[in-house]
């Protein structure tokens, strides 16, 4: 089965809560029953100018970060990302952790909140780091494809999940064409980093800073999404997950089965009852 685009969306970059230099724009967060597994992906850079503290620690309970850093640095006390790193941290039942920000620096992020299953709504606290160096890469005739989560084109990457998730880094150079292999009833979506491509069976054409979501397949079985970049080199990152079709509360950090969990969340955190991730026990941070 080839996959094709569906929808094409442009969103708008709006300033950001870290402060001057900060511009955020949001890719995923208006509809959840067509975005699920996917709660929220921010695309946050910030071009920060002084030393005055931005960002800080702050809690989440009940679903995954993913994050990819692009630029910058970023990290606590026991771990800072560099350029290229990944890490997914299950919030689960409930962690703090901290992002500061606190030197002059050009930072670009790209974080996404991926939903657990109600079961595992309260899963321990953990958190996967997967740097750079370490990443499996497919460089072949002009395709270039890192491969941050899950399985994709023969490669494989070691971060464990919850959720069944790819999360892929491709560069094209000008004219080449990749031949993507993905299940074909994973909710699949594209953002261009770089240049412009023709995607899917139609060849739609999308541009940098753009979103593009492919058909669904309700059956299982393999599909393929064909990309290829025109006029220039190209980059773009994409997400594919298995949809859950679980409802969800969302409220500030937090999200819920239902909206009664979600008071119940912040009386945990106020109360100091959330660890840091940085003070988990070892085996729930880990090194890939």
């Amino acid at each position: 089965m080839e996959r094709r685009l569906i929808r094409i969306e442009s969103p708008d970059a709006r300033p950001g809560f870290l402060g001057a230099g900060h511009m955020a724009r949001q890719l995923v967060g208006t509809n959840f029953t067509a975005s699920d597994p996917f709660i929220m992906l921010m695309d946050d850079v910030l071009d920060k100018k002084d030393f005055q503290p931005a960002g800080g620690p702050h809690p989440h309970a009940g679903f995954e970060t993913v994050s990819l850093l692009l630029e910058g640095e970023i990290g606590d006390e026991t771990y800072k990302m560099q350029p290229g790193d990944f890490q997914l941290m299950t919030a689960g039942s409930g962690v703090v952790h901290t992002e500061t920000i606190d030197r002059p620096m050009r930072l670009r992020l790209l974080q996404l909140w991926m939903n657990l299953p109600g079961k595992n709504r309260n899963a321990l606290p953990r958190v996967q780091d997967l740097p750079l160096a370490h990443v499996p890469v497919l460089d072949k005739n002009g395709v270039r494809i890192r491969l941050y989560s899950g399985s994709l084109n023969g490669l494989t990457a070691p971060v464990r999940h919850y959720v069944p998730l790819i999360v892929a880094d491709i560069a094209l150079e000008a004219g080449t064409t990749a031949l993507l292999d993905l299940p074909a009833s994973y909710n699949t979506f594209v953002y261009m980093l770089k240049g412009a491509i023709t995607a899917g069976a139609d060849a739609a054409l999308l541009r940098k800073e753009q979103v593009g979501w492919l058909d669904l397949f309700e059956k299982d079985g393999p599909s393929t999404l064909k990309v290829t970049a025109k006029g220039e080199d190209a980059r773009l990152v994409l997400y594919a997950g298995a949809p859950l079709h679980e409802k969800i509360v969302a409220h500030g950090p937090f999200i819920a089965d239902s909206a009664d969990a979600i008071p119940e969340l912040y009386h945990r955190y106020r109360a100091g009852r959330m660890p840091h991730i940085a003070t988990v026990p070892a085996e729930q941070r880990i090194l890939l």
